[in-house]
């Protein structure tokens, strides 16, 4: 595998994990994804919640978790009261209804400056990425007697994907930095 193609798999990496990050981060709509950093006290120890229970959105401002052991209910309910997503979920017997509130524009702001800080570390993410490619790159020049022309040019292509996967990252940080603001 060349550097090339490791420095990829590695942005593609910083990439997905920032897409992971940004879903989890609350806009006005409701979404499953928001859930998933929920973790559950059940059978000794703490699960995620999507391990427990479906948790589906029927409604843009509605999401709802039916669990899969009724045992679990009162669990399932703390562990939403005490996460810092400031939910008030409902119990019925059947299933729990978590509905999510308007956010103010406080709130936003403040989910905006969180995704700005978590775009720079995927930015970061990709720039260790390149450096690590060049540094490789450099070692070959040692090793295969590379030109200097050939390392400028395998450097320029690194620094090519890089900028792409920046671009890609800055425009995902715009669409959900819309999303947030969006009333």
């Amino acid at each position: 595998m060349s550097s090339l193609d490791k420095a990829k798999q590695r942005m593609e990496g910083a990439l997905e994990s920032l897409r992971r990050e940004f879903g989890a981060v609350r806009t006005g709509k409701a979404s499953p994804a928001l859930l998933d950093t929920v973790r559950v006290e059940a059978y000794g120890s703490k699960v995620p919640l999507n391990q427990v229970g479906t948790v589906s959105a029927p409604e843009p401002r509605m999401l709802t978790v039916q669990p899969w052991d009724r045992g679990l209910m009162k669990d399932i309910e703390r562990a939403l009261r005490e996460s810092d997503l400031g939910l008030n979920p409902s119990n019925d017997g059947q299933i729990i209804r978590i509905p999510i509130p308007a956010l103010t524009e406080e709130r936003r702001k403040e989910y905006v400056r969180m995704l700005h800080k978590l775009a720079e570390e995927g930015r970061v993410a990709v720039r260790h990425a390149r450096k690590d490619a060049n540094d490789e790159v450099k070692h070959r020049q040692k090793d295969e007697g590379l030109s200097e022309d050939d390392i400028r040019r395998e450097q320029d292509k690194v620094q090519k994907l890089t900028d792409q996967y920046i671009a890609k990252i800055e425009e995902m940080l715009k669409h959900k930095e819309a999303e947030v603001m969006e009333v």
